[in-house]
């Protein structure tokens, strides 16, 4: 029923509008659509079977909720999609601060309204994209912007005293009733801060300058912290933990294919990027893996976490690494080459925090490094695996390939390439498509020269071939040339 053409509140008694607290409408909506079979948080992906049931249940229970994860877990989205499982709009009394229930009014200003104008009471409704309210804890962070204090100005022009509670300016958690709350990366909060936060949670009273207010507040209270930072910067206050009802564990992707989707979600590509530059699938796992690889690095520092946007900034690099050609080139269209991957490597350097060992390699080091192990990583899932040690007299998968390179200089493929001279380099190593047509027949034809450039760079990493990096471009080598030429 739609209720919002409701102007007063006696109208709205008798239209029989029942309130709910915000935690009654999160489960009785959330069982709504579970019923009904809808998705709850829609375009969060990989938490289906983990995080998800687990932040469904702390609805249900009627439970405030800390998202405890490293960065780039979804975590600050998970809050802001409860928003959907608000009702879309609800009564407050009109010119109130606090999102005064006509029902259950708390502040001094709605109780007085009400009681002079009874029925007449003026409503105004609040849709539920106004029921949210976001805090990013920091060390600056005071109980005044939280809570609320004294306002001086306010005494000042309505002649009040100190001793009236209408001088109170409310902080950010009262102005927040009947919303939802988020307080980001909690451990920040100094901990007196923390302790502000106790009756709020558990009475839902609020305390001013010794003011005795008791404003049972309806908040619907989200945190997010890092677990890192409870060891860096600060740590959350036993007591508050002791106060929130669930605490639910968010994790990065377990697969490369949902991670694939996440990143495809959540890169903002120009129309002209998707339209004019193809990016094979083999590209897309490749740039996966390598936050995969990221994660489990020893130059890595893995309790500060490998964000998901890092994949993110690396797709938009790896596409603006081909556009970058294709214009220069006066070109209409092109596709990413496995050479486009050095373009992405300030997005990495960007989006990790290396230990001492990682600092001593160099960042841009560790970043080539990565995009290497996710080759190194895919390579044996494509072709036969190269062995170290061949026996002698035993042919290979990859004998004509690097017998091809041991009778020739090599090849040079240039950054600035067109793709029409991109692929005659590679066409001239005859060796590479026999084995594709071998062991991967069903390759697209529009796949083929990223895979063919993927085998050379392969053959480098198991040491078949060499590969050197040129001022603006790759060359690759026969070992024995590579072995001569560092001499």
């Amino acid at each position: 029923m739609d209720y919002t053409n409701i102007k007063t509140f006696g109208e709205l008694k008798k239209a029989g509008y029942t309130p709910k607290t915000i935690k009654e409408e999160l489960r009785q909506n959330l069982v709504t659509m579970i019923q009904k079979g809808e998705t709850v948080f829609e375009g969060v992906h990989g938490y289906e079977d983990t995080v998800i049931p687990e932040l469904e249940r702390a609805i249900l229970s009627k439970h405030n909720i800390n998202l405890l994860g490293l960065r780039g877990q979804a975590k600050t989205r998970l809050a802001r999609l409860m928003v959907n499982l608000l009702d879309e709009y609800v009564p407050v009394v009109e010119g109130s601060e606090i999102n005064d229930d006509p029902y259950n009014p708390i502040s001094r200003y709605a109780v007085e309204l009400l009681r002079d104008k009874a029925d007449d009471t003026p409503i105004s409704w609040l849709h539920r994209s106004e029921r949210f309210a976001e805090k990013l804890a920091t060390p600056d962070v005071t109980v005044a912007d939280l809570i609320g204090d004294v306002d001086p100005i306010k005494a000042a022009n309505l002649r009040l005293s100190y001793a009236d509670d209408r001088v109170i300016h409310f902080g950010m958690i009262p102005r927040a009733n009947r919303s939802i709350f988020v307080i980001n990366e909690l451990p920040d909060l100094q901990a007196r801060i923390q302790v502000a936060l106790f009756n709020i949670l558990q009475e839902g009273d609020i305390q001013i300058r010794g003011f005795k207010l008791r404003l049972p507040l309806d908040v619907q209270f989200v945190f997010t912290a890092n677990p890192e930072d409870y060891t860096n910067r600060g740590s959350i206050v036993t007591p508050l933990k002791d106060r929130i009802g669930s605490q639910i564990l968010t994790h990065y992707p377990t697969s490369v294919a949902v991670a694939k989707t996440i990143t495809a979600q959540e890169a903002d590509l120009e129309a002209g990027q998707k339209e004019q530059i193809y990016v094979p699938e083999l590209a897309r796992e490749i740039l996966e893996q390598i936050s995969f690889e990221a994660r489990n690095s020893e130059y890595i520092d893995t309790k500060s976490g490998v964000s998901a946007r890092m994949s993110i900034t690396a797709f938009q690099n790896l596409l603006s690494t081909a556009e970058l050609r294709m214009l220069r080139n006066g070109d209409t269209s092109t596709t990413v080459r496995l050479s486009d991957f050095m373009g992405i490597v300030p997005a990495i350097t960007g989006k990790v925090e290396l230990v001492y060992e990682g600092e001593q390699e160099g960042a841009a080091s560790v970043a080539i490094q990565l995009i290497e192990n996710a080759i190194k990583t895919l390579f044996p899932t494509l072709f036969p695996k190269i062995e170290k040690l061949e026996k002698e007299n035993e042919r290979y998968p990859y004998d004509e390939i690097v017998r091809w390179f041991s009778d020739s200089d090599g090849i040079e493929l240039p950054d600035d390439l067109t793709d029409a001279d991109y692929q005659q380099a590679l066409d001239q190593v005859e060796p590479i498509r026999a084995l594709i047509r071998q062991y991967q027949p069903d390759t697209k034809p529009e796949d083929i020269y990223f895979l063919s450039e993927l085998v050379l760079w392969g053959l480098t990493l198991y040491n078949k071939l060499s590969k050197y990096r040129l001022d603006n471009g790759l060359q690759f080598q026969d070992s024995f040339q590579g072995y001569l030429r560092n001499i």
